[in-house]
């Protein structure tokens, strides 16, 4: 990473405009239908939001890239589709998914950094659809001109889609450790809030760095929510770390429902203000919430918030990609490029909308959305 360099203040409005959508699927133009009203289009929700790497979710995005062409001052049919993101499994399940749905050719870049000698690998998923993964996000230049020699042209007719987290902000292997402190910090800020003199810093960091492995994902379902609550109830005394972990490796307990459903029946023994938090995440679970813990997700926007943008690029780039999350400047630029080019960029997010978007109070402030708000630009 010797070659980085700063690149100025930016944000990912500059190439996205309010072209994004967060977890919860309600675009933030407001010309564009929120899930909602897609039904009819694509069947019913079933009580839930579908992820990313969902076929019902694939549908969603498809309906909303036609919708956004329909805005635009010309508009053309889509014919082709590229995507950049950063995970292996589900952003490039993500591409083909939506490449099905739309019946669309398209390449897909799956980026990340590592100390490994450089490396690319292309994946061909028929004659008209490939995933380019790279170990550095400098070879999106290469990307480029690997979409025109597959006859990938990138104009009016093509629609990108850009990854948010971990692609164009806190870029994976290079930065993308600063999201992450900032969610862990809000995890640690809630709870201790909620537990006032109760809480133990240290039982907290073990029990969330225990929890938190993938060996646990099936109770967790990998979902941060309810990691930070089971947390909580740890530290309330209800529960041990010792017996959680004795309880799912005997098979007793398998599912996050399950464990919530046991602290219901025991809601009685916490006391008022934790009880209070227990039936609104409760009652968020039961509506088919996927982010049911909002006072964790609106403390995780502000700790976000508060790594974007706020040093001076005179602190030297090591500090920077230690502390501050930045735009990837590879992406931004090949965005800018592409956009040029009369592309219709559109931007996702798996991030919760209450971690994303500052509250109406906290918009009255100046808080901006995360894809509006402005931090330095660093890449090659």
């Amino acid at each position: 990473m010797d070659d980085l360099k700063v690149y100025g203040r930016a944000s990912v409005h500059d190439f996205l405009a309010d072209r994004m959508v967060y977890r919860n699927l309600v675009p933030y133009d407001k010309k564009l239908a929120a899930l909602p009203e897609m039904e009819q289009i694509i069947g019913p929700p079933n009580g839930t939001i579908p992820r990313k790497s969902e076929p019902a979710y694939a549908q969603f995005m498809v309906q909303l890239l036609k919708q956004a062409l329909q805005c635009a001052d010309s508009p053309v049919s889509i014919d082709r589709l590229v995507l950049i993101g950063d995970t292996r499994l589900n952003d490039s399940n993500a591409f083909l998914n939506i490449c099905w749905a739309g019946d669309w050719p398209g390449i897909a870049f799956i980026g990340s950094e590592s100390k490994e000698p450089q490396q690319v690998e292309i994946v061909s998923h028929g004659h008209h659809r490939k995933v380019y993964f790279s170990n550095r996000w400098n070879l999106l230049s290469d990307f480029s001109e690997f979409c025109l020699r597959q006859g990938m042209v990138i104009d009016e007719h093509t629609a990108v889609i850009i990854d948010l987290d971990k692609t164009a902000i806190g870029a994976r292997g290079r930065n993308d450790h600063v999201i992450d402190h900032a969610r862990v910090q809000a995890v640690r800020e809630t709870i201790s809030k909620l537990l006032a003199e109760e809480f133990d810093d240290l039982s907290f960091q073990t029990a969330y760095s225990e929890l938190n492995r993938v060996e646990f994902h099936d109770f967790t379902a990998d979902n941060q929510d309810y990691l930070a609550y089971i947390c909580l109830i740890i530290g309330s005394g209800m529960y041990s770390l010792v017996d959680i972990l004795s309880d799912i490796r005997s098979r007793s307990i398998t599912t996050f429902r399950q464990f919530i459903d046991r602290v219901n029946g025991q809601s009685k023994e916490l006391t008022n203000e934790l009880a209070e938090i227990h039936r609104e995440i409760y009652a968020n679970i039961e509506e088919g919430d996927p982010t049911p813990f909002k006072p964790f997700r609106r403390c995780e926007y502000l700790t976000t918030i508060a790594r974007m943008g706020n040093v001076d690029e005179s602190v030297g780039l090591p500090e920077l990609l230690a502390h501050e999350i930045l735009i990837t400047q590879e992406v931004r630029e090949l965005a800018l490029r592409w956009q040029r080019k009369g592309a219709l960029l559109f931007g996702m997010s798996d991030k919760p909308d209450e971690a994303s978007i500052p509250t109406e109070a906290l918009a009255s402030q100046g808080y901006l959305p995360i894809h509006q708000t402005e931090t330095l630009a660093v890449g090659t």
